[in-house]
């Protein structure tokens, strides 16, 4: 029969084995930008670093600009965008540390096959848009301030022109619900490729421009400061860091072909 001390001395045994579990199951705090969760390449990438390193990563899928804001917060503890301006302004203003390239796709200008305002199979996208803003359809913005709402708005500038009144719908939705609405509509909006491919079977939206070099999307992957806010998982963040920018996780980043499809490039350099 087991005295009270053998079945105390069980019971504190196991007891620290759950309380051990529990601390090699640390959890990330991540925030992303909408494609990569709509994309489907985290849901793709993320089981095998959390295989490989015992971790948990939370992941908050919004615009770029809100992603950088939960960081600027010390709400996460990496993020994970695509606005290269953005970026380094944050870690210049000291909010961020070790930013690293991930990776690249583009931007490409879809619309209704019927293409009412004639911009497809052009190369210059700013020729587009010029044309987009004298045209008879709608133009559906992110509206949202993420890094395609902030390449889009660039674009306007520098076409020099907009489209008028109503043919100019700020919607303030993320990219998929964009491109739902865009084919509800009848109207063309401004996505990256991953997305899109994700999309295009359900919306019936056609790839109008591409291959413009002004439409090159580079993501990179940041630390929030710990200096700025000490309850961060910064050990955790650096670990996520160096996984996706290794050669495993930029391997795994070819390997994401939804439908035979490369969506996404790798772009981390060798240090």
């Amino acid at each position: 029969m087991l005295t009270r001390s053998l079945v105390l001395a069980f019971a504190w045994s196991a007891s620290l084995a759950l309380c051990n579990g529990a601390q090699a199951q640390q959890v990330i705090r991540l925030s992303t930008t909408t494609s990569t969760e709509n994309s489907g390449l985290l849901a793709f990438l993320l089981p095998a670093f959390e295989a490989m390193s015992g971790s948990k990563v939370h992941v908050i899928s919004v615009g770029t600009g809100k992603a950088l804001e939960l960081s600027r917060n010390g709400d996460v503890d990496a993020t994970l965008v695509h606005a290269r301006a953005a970026e380094d302004r944050f870690v210049a203003d000291g909010w961020g540390v070790d930013r690293r390239d991930v990776m690249y796709n583009d931007f490409i200008l879809v619309g209704p096959a019927a293409d009412p305002s004639g911009v497809k199979g052009g190369r210059d996208v700013l020729a587009a848009f010029r044309k987009l803003a004298a045209g008879p359809a709608r133009f559906i913005s992110r509206g949202d301030n993420s890094g395609t709402d902030i390449m889009e708005k660039a674009y306007w500038r520098q076409a020099g022109a907009m489209p008028a009144g109503a043919r100019y719908v700020s919607a303030g939705l993320g990219m998929g619900e964009v491109l739902n609405m865009a084919a509800e509509l009848g109207a063309y909006t401004l996505t990256d490729r991953a997305t899109f491919g994700a999309y295009q079977a359900r919306t019936g939206l056609a790839v109008m421009v591409e291959g413009d070099r002004r439409m090159f999307n580079p993501y990179g992957i940041i630390a929030t400061n710990p200096a700025r806010h000490a309850g961060v998982n910064y050990q955790g963040a650096r670990q996520l860091i160096e996984w996706i920018t290794s050669a495993e996780g930029q391997a795994k980043i070819a390997q994401f072909r939804p439908g035979g499809q490369q969506l996404f490039f790798p772009a981390a350099r060798a240090d």
